[in-house]
C-alpha cells in the first residue's frame, strides 16, 4: 500500500502535495480509521445477530450497510481536516483525490494485514497467504482508495466554488457514492459465488477503477492548461524565462530538468522552483474564481518573489 501510495503522490506533476501532510492522512487511515472501524463494526455486528440471530442476516448488513458508512465516514475524515485546517493546499479536484486516496491506502494496508493474517496464513498456512496477497492486492488492491476518491472530489469541489448549493451539497453527494460504490462491492462479493460470480465482480471492480483513472487523467490536462495559461504573465514579468515556462507546463519536462539538476548539485532549488511554478499558477487561477479567499494577492507574491530569486540558479 505505501508502493500504491507512492503511485498516487507521483500523478500529482505540477503540484505535489506535503510529504508530512500525505503522511499524516495514510497513518490517519492506518491507525484511526482501521482501528476505529473494526471496533465499530464489531459491535453493530454483535448487536445485528443478537437482535436477528441470523448469522447470514448479520453477514450481509454488515458488509453491505455497516462497514461501508463506518469506513467511509472514518477515511473521509482525514480529508474533511485537511480540508478545514490547510485549506491552501488543498488547491484542486486532483488534490482531493490524492489526499483521500492516501487515506484509504493506510485504512487498507492495516486490513490487509489482519485479513492476510488470519484468513490466509493462518486458515491455509503460506500458500493461504499468498493466494489471498494475490486477491486483496492485485485484484482488488485499489478498492478504498477508488470509494473515498468520491469524498475528495465532493470537497474539492465545495472548495472550488463559491456557490452555496454546490458547497453544501458536494461533500454530501462525495460521500454518498463513496458508501454506495463501497456497499456495492461488499454486496457483489457477499452474493456472487464461484469463479463466474468472481469474475462478474472483478469486471466491476476495474471497470469503476479505470473509468476513475480518466478522470485523474483529464484532471492532469487541465491542470497543464492551467499552468499555460496562468504562468504566461511571469515570462512577461521576468520571473520565468521562455524555456522555464515550456519546461513548467510539461511533467515530463520537468522530470529531465529535476534529473539533469541532480549532476549540478542543484536539485533542490530545481524541484523547488517547478514546485512554485504550479502553487502560483494554482492561487492565480483560485483568485480569478474565488476572489482574495483569504489573502490570494499576497500569496501570489510572495510565490513570485521567491521564483524570480530562484531562476537565475534553475537551468534556463
Amino acid at each position: 500500500m505505501l508502493l500504491f501510495a507512492f503511485l498516487v503522490y507521483w500523478l500529482d506533476h505540477y503540484e505535489k502535495e506535503p510529504k508530512l501532510l500525505l503522511g499524516g492522512v495514510f497513518a490517519w487511515g492506518a491507525i484511526v480509521a482501521a482501528g476505529g472501524a473494526f471496533l465499530i463494526n464489531t459491535l453493530l455486528g454483535t448487536g445485528i445477530y443478537l437482535f436477528t440471530g441470523s448469522e447470514t442476516a448479520t453477514n450481509l448488513s454488515t458488509s453491505a450497510v455497516i462497514a461501508p458508512i463506518i469506513e467511509e465516514s472514518l477515511k473521509g475524515f482525514a480529508v474533511i481536516i485537511v480540508f478545514l485546517f490547510f485549506r491552501r493546499e488543498f488547491d484542486s479536484i486532483l488534490d482531493g483525490i490524492i489526499y483521500a486516496s492516501v487515506a484509504a491506502l493506510g485504512f487498507a494496508a492495516t486490513e490487509n494485514i489482519y485479513y492476510l493474517f488470519n484468513y490466509g496464513y493462518l486458515e491455509d498456512g503460506l500458500g493461504g497467504l499468498l493466494v489471498l496477497a494475490f486477491i486483496r492486492i492485485i485484484l482488488v488492491g485499489w478498492q478504498h482508495p477508488f470509494y473515498t476518491a468520491f469524498i475528495g472530489i465532493g470537497l474539492a469541489l465545495a472548495r472550488l466554488n463559491r456557490n452555496p448549493v454546490i458547497k453544501g451539497f458536494a461533500p454530501v453527494a462525495g460521500w454518498g457514492l463513496a458508501v454506495l460504490t463501497h456497499g456495492l462491492h461488499n454486496t457483489l462479493a457477499s452474493l456472487l459465488t464461484g469463479g463466474g460470480g468472481f469474475l462478474l465482480g472483478s469486471v466491476v471492480d476495474w471497470t469503476g477503477w479505470a473509468m476513475m483513472f480518466g478522470f485523474i487523467l483529464w484532471n492532469i490536462s487541465r491542470e497543464q492548461r492551467y499552468l499555460s495559461l496562468q504562468l504566461r504573465e511571469e515570462v512577461t514579468l521576468g520571473n520565468l524565462t521562455l524555456n522555464q515556462y515550456r519546461i513548467a507546463c510539461s511533467a515530463w519536462a520537468q522530470s529531465a530538468a529535476r534529473i539533469s539538476s541532480l549532476f549540478r548539485g542543484r536539485y533542490q532549488q530545481t524541484s523547488r522552483f517547478y514546485q512554485l511554478c504550479g502553487e502560483l499558477a494554482h492561487k492565480k487561477h483560485q483568485r480569478e474564481k474565488l476572489g482574495e479567499e483569504g489573502g490570494n494577492t499576497a500569496l501570489i507574491l510572495r510565490l513570485r518573489e521567491e521564483l524570480f530569486v530562484l531562476s537565475p540558479v534553475v537551468i534556463n
